[in-house]
């Protein structure tokens, strides 16, 4: 599916990590999906085990699919690039909605406070974060996080994601206060 880093960043090993893009004309071969491997290097960098990205059209239900594979593949985070806006095929959050267990409203909100230092535009994203909860003894639960499509808009959410996530992927399994 992609690449993975060796590095480390959670007390478990590298965090399994799948990079979704969502793009009609990126997934139809008309444009080029920037945003997505700048996304995998970004966290491939942060020491995450990062595969992607996985091209998927918009829409409720080629989103809802993927990342319903990458919870059935053992993923700990997913992070969607694209889809979060207000065009009429945006319907990343919604998807991902549909299987988020316990959302993560906060977080969201960081993202787009920490985009509107760099645009005003922030605000029109409608990004979604949050926990799907998986039964079983080893899997406790599975981080979506919603980007914007943009490449600014990824790097510029990323940093302010970065800090959180040891904490947030610690705190879903169960474990203790780092």
């Amino acid at each position: 599916m992609g690449r993975m880093s060796e590095s480390t960043p959670g007390a478990e090993g590298p965090v399994r990590t799948l990079v979704v893009t969502v793009s009609d004309r990126a997934a139809g071969g008309s444009r080029e999906d920037r945003s997505g491997p700048r996304l995998v290097d970004l966290l491939s960098a942060a020491g995450y085990a990062v595969d992607g990205p996985v091209l998927v059209t918009d829409g409720v239900q080629p989103v809802r699919r993927a990342l319903e594979d990458a919870v059935a593949e053992g993923y700990r985070m997913v992070v969607t690039t694209g889809g979060t806006g207000v065009s009429p095929r945006d319907y990343t959050p919604e998807a991902t909605r549909a299987l988020v267990t316990r959302e993560l409203h906060g977080v969201a909100e960081h993202l787009r406070r920490e985009g509107a230092r760099h645009t005003p535009l922030a605000a029109l994203s409608r990004g979604v974060v949050g926990v799907v909860d998986v039964p079983g003894p080893d899997r406790l639960g599975v981080l979506l996080v919603n980007l914007p499509g943009s490449l600014k808009a990824v790097e510029q959410s990323v940093e302010a994601l970065l800090p959180l996530l040891p904490h947030v992927l610690d705190q879903i399994v169960g474990w203790d206060h780092r």
